[in-house]
């Protein structure tokens, strides 16, 4: 009896021991976890550019979430995917961030105290409740229910109202603290100070009387001055570097960026008699950080009147100018400003809204481009420039050249060459094709226009980097169908559907993009013996199916009209986008420098009331400049595809969700050095067609589903008869004996 007590008892010990381990792997688990992520795109981890983001905090970073408790389905899950969410955030903040839940309901329930407080702390934030839809007893009904996050660091604040689905709130949160913790934490998270480096050859003292310099021997005291006082608001992240590259012949291999910059000159003699001997000296102005810079001419070239009549006169430009030039490159330098240069001049598409907000739902414009402006603003400000005016400044990574119809002059195709040439990246939509509306109506009372083939200049720079936009409109079997109920069905051959066949997903941004289509687009053609010459490489991104075709020479796209090859020889697939990678070489390597246009202010004194009477001769110095051009760019990108229409509203959506969007605003990141945003923008993308399958395998699916599985019902059914039968045979056969 003893011995069976003692082995009841050790049964009730080791089920105690059991519940306290139990226990303490719980308390364990609430604080240590892991969390397995079976998903293709890893939809329930933190992506590498959130980890990036969060693993940069200097500052503390609090975040508080406003919800409603007992929502209905489907929000009733956000708070609990916003918790893990915000959870796995933390581990990797090093500390530096805390996020708490208040439990807010809405003012005409039942508010208790504490609920009333979170309620008046989330509308002092300014959020808000929102309306909900929730099924009760079979009806509808609406409830209000608060559902936003408000993230304070520092004195910076930023919120989102409603967060009414879990659908790209990773992308969402981790773009606003990016946003954020640009603003402050960047600067204080360098490795290595920039460096402001003046470039000054003390040989240029020799001519300093001859060309009337003045300002020379304090601009080294100057600029000093100026970068401790910028150092103030830059958390002393700014180093001034002087270099005399007359003195030190050991740093000529990294005066390459500033020679373009110097100046020569050949042995003569001053008004004085003294001789100066031949020479040459740069003055300019640096920005370096790590393998990025920047660099600006400090000596400004204009027409003086002196007692011996107009002379070259070379001055130092202003210090407001120089600390303008460190101010608008700092953020660029480190890569943490977001600007987009869209281009303005040359007939391109009009980014900004034609009509004033209130007069745009009145008015609809299928071809503009106010969702591409308004995705793009969520993360970029886009700065518009006007090349016939103004440079690119350097201040922007990606310049958007999205249909140009005027023709480009040479110091225009100038400046986006050596644009290039600096580091930076071009998006090019380009239409092959104007579209010319005619105002008397053709046959069957149809309106055709008149395509015209475009020639900008711009071909000419493509051509040279060795890729080029074909005079013709890609037609493809796999398009966009139109269904009509009195029509039936009406195949849109130039509004070909990309298949995911077809999609280059060896590059990461491009990896989740499945299906897009796009509208008359032209094929592109690239020169593999130039891209292989030049070093470069070119990915084919976008391609059609083999079904496709070209239209050229009389063009005509009123779909009823338009009926594919008869012979299978004409169609096979054509590229529909490239990008290019890699160090290109300038356009004008071996061409002179074009000149800079005259302002309207200059054109108008030439053609004054002075017009007939004899320009004054300008005694030249003697002084040569340097030629001005950068002969091979570092690693830049071009992105080119032979159509706008995909930029248009009629092929985006909204809220940036669709393939078509993701695909653009994915390939804006890249090239504007953010692949990892790209990539984690892009495993949100849930649009996952099935395959094309072939007629008979169609139908042989639709049997299966329809007429086997019934059969296979009662094939089991028969064989459960035939063995349940089998069994009592056996059984009777055992009693018989």
């Amino acid at each position: 009896m003893d011995k069976k007590n003692f082995e009841n008892k050790n049964k009730y010990y080791k089920f105690a021991l059991y519940l306290i381990i139990l226990v303490l792997i719980n308390l364990v688990g609430t604080n240590l976890f892991f969390r397995l992520d079976l998903t293709s795109n890893e939809l329930y981890s933190l992506s590498k550019a959130s980890k990036n983001v969060v693993s940069t905090l200097k500052e503390p970073l609090t975040i508080n979430v406003f919800f409603s408790k007992n929502l209905p389905s489907p929000y009733n899950n956000i708070e609990r995917y916003l918790h893990d969410l915000l959870e796995e955030y933390g581990i990797h903040a090093n500390n530096y961030l805390s996020y708490s839940f208040y439990n807010v309901s809405a003012k005409e329930g039942d508010l208790s105290e504490k609920a009333e407080e979170n309620r008046k702390m989330a509308q002092n934030y300014g959020i808000y409740p929102v309306n909900v839809q929730k099924i009760e007893q079979d009806e509808a009904k609406i409830q209000r229910a608060y559902m936003g996050i408000v993230f304070i660091h520092g004195d910076i604040i930023e919120k989102m109202p409603a967060v009414t689905s879990t659908e790209g709130l990773e992308y969402k949160i981790t773009t606003t603290i990016k946003r954020m913790n640009n603003k402050i934490s960047a600067l204080l998270n360098l490795p290595e100070k920039i460096k402001i480096k003046l470039i000054q050859s003390s040989s240029i003292n020799q001519i300093t009387s001859v060309v009337k310099l003045k300002g020379l021997n304090e601009l080294k005291y100057k600029i000093k001055d100026l970068v401790n006082k910028l150092n103030e608001k830059n958390y002393d992240q700014l180093e001034f570097v002087y270099i005399d590259p007359s003195k030190d012949k050991g740093i000529d291999t990294k005066m390459e960026k500033y020679e373009r910059f110097s100046l020569q000159w050949n042995e003569f003699k001053t008004s004085n008699g003294i001789s100066v001997p031949a020479g040459k000296g740069i003055l300019a102005i640096g920005m370096e950080y790590g393998d990025r810079s920047f660099e600006k001419q400090l000596l400004d070239k204009n027409i003086a009147l002196t007692s011996r009549g107009l002379e070259e006169k070379y001055e130092i430009i202003d210090i407001k100018n120089i600390e303008k030039f460190i101010n608008e490159n700092v953020d660029n330098l480190i890569n943490i400003n977001e600007d987009i240069g869209y281009l303005s001049s040359n007939g391109t598409l009009s980014i900004s809204p034609q009509l004033p907000s209130q007069y745009r739902m009145l008015q609809p414009n299928q071809g503009s481009l106010t969702k591409f402006n308004s995705l793009l603003s969520k993360n970029y400000t886009i700065k518009q420039i006007d090349l016939k005016s103004e440079d690119i400044t350097d201040s922007i990574d990606t310049l958007i050249i999205a249909g140009a119809k005027e023709n480009f002059s040479d110091w225009e195709l100038f400046q986006i060459d050596q644009f290039l040439m600096k580091g930076k990246s071009l998006a090019i939509f380009m239409d092959a094709f104007q579209e010319i509306q005619q105002k008397q109506k053709q046959m069957y009372g149809l309106n055709q226009p008149v395509y015209l083939p475009l020639n900008t200049g711009l071909e000419r720079l493509l051509d040279h980097y060795g890729v080029k936009v074909k005079k013709s409109y890609l037609m493809d079997e796999s398009c966009y169908i139109n269904r009509d109920r009195n029509s039936g069905e009406m195949p849109i051959y130039f509004a070909p559907i990309i298949k995911d066949k077809n999609i280059n997903h060896d590059l990461s941004f491009m990896e989740n993009i499945k299906e897009l289509i796009i509208l008359k687009t032209s094929p592109l053609e690239i020169n593999k013996e130039k891209i292989k010459e030049n070093g470069l490489k070119s990915h084919e991104l976008l391609s059609s199916s083999d079904k496709s075709w070209e239209m050229s020479g009389r063009i005509n796209l009123i779909p009823m009209f338009i009926k594919p090859p008869a012979s299978d020889k004409d169609k096979k697939s054509r590229s529909v986008a490239y990008l290019l990678e890699g160090r290109f070489p300038s356009y004008f390597a071996e061409k002179p420098v074009p000149e800079k246009p005259k302002k309207e202010d200059d054109k108008k004194m030439e053609n004054g009331k002075n017009k007939e009477k004899p320009k004054p001769k300008v005694k030249e110095s003697e002084l040569r400049e340097g030629k001005g051009v950068l002969l091979k760019g570092r690693p830049g990108k071009i992105f080119l595809i032979g159509s706008t229409e995909i930029l248009k509203d009629n092929l985006l959506d909204e809220g940036g969700d669709s393939p078509n969007a993701h695909f653009l605003l994915n390939t804006v990141d890249y090239l504007n050095n953010q692949q990892s945003i790209a990539v984690m923008r892009s495993k949100n993308q849930k649009f996952n067609p099935i395959k094309d399958t072939k007629p008979g395998t169609r139908t042989f699916a639709k049997i299966v589903n329809i007429g086997g599985l019934p059969l296979l019902c009662i094939l089991f059914g028969v064989f459960v008869w035939f063995r349940r039968k089998a069994k009592r045979k056996k059984i009777q056969a055992m009693f018989r004996k």
